[in-house]
């Protein structure tokens, strides 16, 4: 069993910068890759960023390619997505995913693991 408790969201200003985190804890962190996903009021679940479990595989939505770095530090158990540029299109619940089978996941159903997400809010 792996649980995952993500935290950094908040309200923020168009153009502004978060941080998110995701601290894993139950199994190995190294075992599994981690991913990011956001769900906006009204829509489906989508896919951010995703880094495989050695931190060498590293995908990133269309939407949020040149704005978001996804990193990981396996000794911390932990992963962060670096969000700079912000606009009021990204605003949504942020959810922390893992998967111990897939090597780089993108889609929700790869994922085992999910956290309970954090909100990010883009004001304009």
């Amino acid at each position: 069993q792996v649980q995952l408790v993500e935290s950094g969201g908040g309200l923020v200003q168009a153009g502004g910068s978060l941080r998110l985190s995701c601290a894993a804890s139950g199994r190995t962190f190294s075992n599994y890759a981690m991913g990011w996903f956001r769900q906006a009021p009204g829509k489906e679940r989508d896919f951010v960023s995703g880094i495989s479990w050695g931190g060498d595989i590293i995908k990133y939505a269309d939407s949020v390619k040149g704005r978001v770095t996804i990193s990981r530090d396996n000794a911390k158990n932990k992963v962060y997505p670096q969000m700079n540029n912000l606009k009021p299109e990204d605003t949504a619940v942020y959810y922390c995913a893992a998967s111990t089978w897939v090597a780089s996941p993108m889609e929700s159903w790869e994922y085992e693991y999910w956290g309970q997400g954090t909100q990010v809010t883009v004001s304009s």
